[in-house]
C-alpha cells in the first residue's frame, strides 16, 4: 500500500536537517567527521518508519547508526523519533540501496541490517530482492573486515531464497532460526514485525559473514 503524503512534509524535514545526510559523492570525503571512527557504525537499509533503528540508537548510545530509506515520508517518520528522543548517534540517509557504495566509504560498517524487506514473490523479479547477490554487492564493499549481515523475514519463501542465495556465493551463515521469537536472541521489533507476530506470524533471521569467496563472486558481478 502506498504511503500518503505526509502534511507539511518539506517543513517538517527541515525541521530535523540535522540528523540527514546528503546522498552525494562528497558524504565519502565528510563521512569521518560526521561518525567517529573509533565507534561502531551499524547501518539498516530499508528502515521504514524508523522504529527499529531508532530503539537500537537508544539502546546502544556508544555507537553509531544510520538509517536508509528511500521514501521520503517513511524516513520523516524515523526523523522525527530521533528527534523527539534527543538522539545525537544516528543520521537519516534518504537514499536506493543501489547507490550506497558510491555516496558511503568502503568498510565503514560494522553490521547492516536487512528487516522486512520487499520479498519480490515472483521469480522474474529475484534479482530485486535485497538479499540476490546482484543487490547484495551495491552495499558488501560497505561492511568492515569481520562485520556481518543481520536479516529477519517473515517470510517464508524470501527466507528459503536467501539462505541458498547466500550460501551459494560463499557466505557463513549463522544463528539461523524459523521461529525468532521462541529464542533468547537480543531483538529489538519493527513495526511490520509486532504486526506480523499478533497475527501468529513466525520471524525468521539469520546472520551472514562474507567469506573470501563472496568477495570474489561479488567482484565478478
Amino acid at each position: 500500500m502506498r504511503l500518503r503524503r505526509k502534511k507539511n512534509r518539506d517543513i517538517r524535514f527541515e525541521r530535523c536537517i540535522d540528523l540527514t545526510l546528503e546522498p552525494n559523492s562528497e558524504l565519502k570525503n565528510q563521512f569521518y567527521n560526521i561518525f567517529d571512527k573509533n565507534k561502531a557504525t551499524e547501518i539498516e537499509i530499508g528502515s521504514g518508519k524508523g522504529g527499529f533503528i531508532t530503539q537500537l540508537a537508544k539502546t546502544l548510545p556508544e555507537n553509531n547508526f544510520i538509517s536508509v530509506e528511500r521514501v521520503k515520508d517513511c524516513i520523516l517518520m524515523g526523523m522525527e523519533k530521533a528527534k523527539s528522543a534527543g538522539l545525537q548517534n544516528i543520521r537519516f540517509l534518504c537514499a536506493d540501496a543501489e547507490i550506497l557504495t558510491e555516496i558511503l566509504p568502503s568498510g565503514c560498517a560494522d553490521v547492516i541490517y536487512i528487516n522486512f524487506c520487499d520479498p519480490w514473490p515472483k521469480s522474474a523479479h529475484a534479482k530485486r530482492r535485497l538479499t540476490h547477490r546482484r543487490m547484495i554487492r551495491h552495499y558488501l564493499p560497505l561492511l568492515k573486515t569481520g562485520g556481518e549481515i543481520r536479516f529477519k523475514t517473515d517470510n517464508d519463501g524470501l527466507f528459503e531464497f536467501s539462505l541458498q542465495e547466500l550460501s551459494d556465493i560463499g557466505f557463513e551463515l549463522s544463528d539461523i532460526t524459523f521461529d525468532l521469537h521462541s529464542t533468547d536472541t537480543f531483538n529489538i521489533l519493527t513495526e511490520y514485525e509486532k504486526r506480523f507476530s499478533q497475527m501468529g506470524v513466525k520471524i525468521k533471521r539469520l546472520v551472514a559473514r562474507p567469506t573470501d569467496k563472496t568477495y570474489q563472486m561479488i567482484s565478478k558481478l
